[in-house]
């Protein structure tokens, strides 16, 4: 009798675990800003990014090009995430004591970038919304990677409006599902094309921390 009661209360303790992984599997909003459920920084999206402006106005600058924006900027832009963690600090910004580093999964997307960045036309300023975000997430390759991924999706930078836009999203990575997307444009500021430009990367974590609480409303 106590051995069929003990299977018993195996099985149902099995039956329990297994539940409650499956429930933790599916990550939601409300995890987003709970201040306990591991994040994992996926780094800066470029593929959508459009350029506008004259890079020449910045004397470091020289001549950039299709290839050197891609291959110098974009992930000089996302270095500055790992190599200056104390001043990007994205665990900070989301309110925990430590996020996870995973930018190979955007440097893999930024690096097979074809297409012109510059434009004139500020028709294209702003073109995406919270539907295309969810497609370029399922159709993203999150490299087996599981939890809850965020990442900003760099849309407009113009040196004439003197300002920058992103989508900052947050997604479940094992599903491909947006959990929640948001568009935040800051001022870019600081001496140098890169600089100039990161300030805007890092005043929208800024924003992200001070309004860390509404993100999930």
């Amino acid at each position: 009798m106590k051995q069929t009661i003990s299977l018993t209360r195996l099985i149902a303790f099995f039956a329990f675990f297994i539940a409650t992984q499956n429930v933790f599997a599916q990550a939601t909003k409300a995890n987003i800003t709970d201040g306990t459920t591991e994040i994992t920084w996926l780094g800066l999206d470029f593929t959508q990014t459009k350029f506008f402006g004259d890079a020449h106005q910045f004397a470091d600058a020289g001549e950039i090009t299709n290839a050197s924006f891609r291959d110098k900027y974009a992930v000089g832009w996302n270095q500055l995430f790992i190599n200056e963690q104390k001043k990007f600090n994205v665990a900070e910004a989301l309110h925990r004591t430590e996020v996870k580093y995973a930018i190979g999964v955007t440097e893999k997307a930024n690096a097979a970038i074809k297409r012109d960045f510059f434009t004139t036309d500020f028709d294209k300023y702003k073109t995406l919304d919270e539907g295309q975000i969810a497609t370029l997430v399922k159709k993203y390759d999150f490299q087996g990677k599981t939890g809850i991924g965020f990442l900003y999706f760099v849309e407009s930078l113009s040196k004439g409006k003197e300002e920058g836009t992103a989508w900052i999203t947050f997604v479940d990575m094992k599903t491909k599902t947006v959990l929640l997307t948001k568009y935040m444009t800051a001022k870019p500021g600081g001496i140098g094309f890169r600089n100039y430009w990161a300030k805007v990367f890092f005043t929208i974590l800024k924003d992200i921390k001070s309004d860390y609480k509404k993100l999930a409303n």
